[in-house]
């Protein structure tokens, strides 16, 4: 029978993790895209084949949507919004945290907490890249597209839920700011 915990993080909680995003940012600002990339890859993959606790996999799952948002050549996510993504991706590719990821079960517990977080601050991102698969989706069902038709149409697409990020990102801020604030 499943079990459901909550906790709550304080403000200081959220200061911590905060200041540990800034602190790898900080570290890893000389990093390139690509070995951003590569360790957030790298991370998924070690967490797959370690038989990871449910509760974590989920949340951790999230780093492969990132990661698959970014690579997504059709997408297209650039200026500030591939800045704040790949700054939440640079969490993860310094190996030291909170709680060593070697230790069984519980390793990868403030990974787990930092994606939750992440995701939360992201989540007009991770819900346009959603709806523009689906959409590429369904012109991919249209058979009668031609080539030239399809990427107009994903292009058009792309922009109107790109301006609509924008637009639920300021109204969050008038209305209370992010959650996390990873900017």
């Amino acid at each position: 029978m499943p079990l459901q915990i909550a906790f709550e993080l304080s403000d200081a909680d959220l200061d911590y993790f905060r200041n540990a995003l800034r602190s790898v940012k900080a570290r890893t600002h000389s990093f390139e895209e690509r070995e951003i990339l590569h360790s957030a890859a790298r991370l998924t993959s070690e967490m797959g084949k370690r038989g990871l606790p449910e509760f974590i996999q989920e949340r951790l799952q999230h780093l492969e949507q990132l990661i698959a948002m970014l690579r997504d050549d059709e997408w297209r996510l650039e200026g500030k919004h591939r800045e704040r993504v790949l700054g939440a991706l640079a969490y993860f590719v310094e190996p030291g945290d909170l709680i060593p990821d070697q230790l069984p079960g519980l390793g990868f517990l403030d990974d787990a907490i930092m994606v939750e977080l992440v995701v939360q601050d992201l989540r007009p991102e991770l819900d346009a890249y959603a709806e523009f698969c689906r959409f590429r989706a369904e012109q991919e069902r249209l058979a009668e597209l031609d080539p030239e038709q399809r990427r107009a149409r994903l292009k058009r697409r792309r922009r109107e839920i790109y301006q609509r990020i924008d637009e639920r990102r300021d109204r969050r801020e008038r209305h209370g700011g992010p959650l996390f604030a990873l900017s």
